[in-house]
């Protein structure tokens, strides 16, 4: 297993969060999504850490890109 957190700098409510969580949930290898509006932050945990890059593409495909 990976955790990695990322900075998404455009959650601004917990709608956002919804989404983010919605749709990564969806993505293949990942077990894990915790989203949080205050520090504008997403933890995921992948089986892998080959996964990592679909969860970045699914961030910026859905319009919450992660911080670099």
């Amino acid at each position: 297993m990976t955790v990695k957190t990322y900075s998404v700098p455009n959650i601004s409510c917990h709608h956002c969060v919804n989404t983010i969580e919605r749709e990564l949930k969806d993505v293949a290898g990942v077990t894990s999504v915790k989203g949080n509006v205050s520090s504008k932050a997403v933890m995921v945990e992948v089986v892998d850490a080959s996964r990592l890059a679909a969860v970045e593409a699914t961030l910026v495909e859905i319009r919450y890109p992660a911080e670099k």
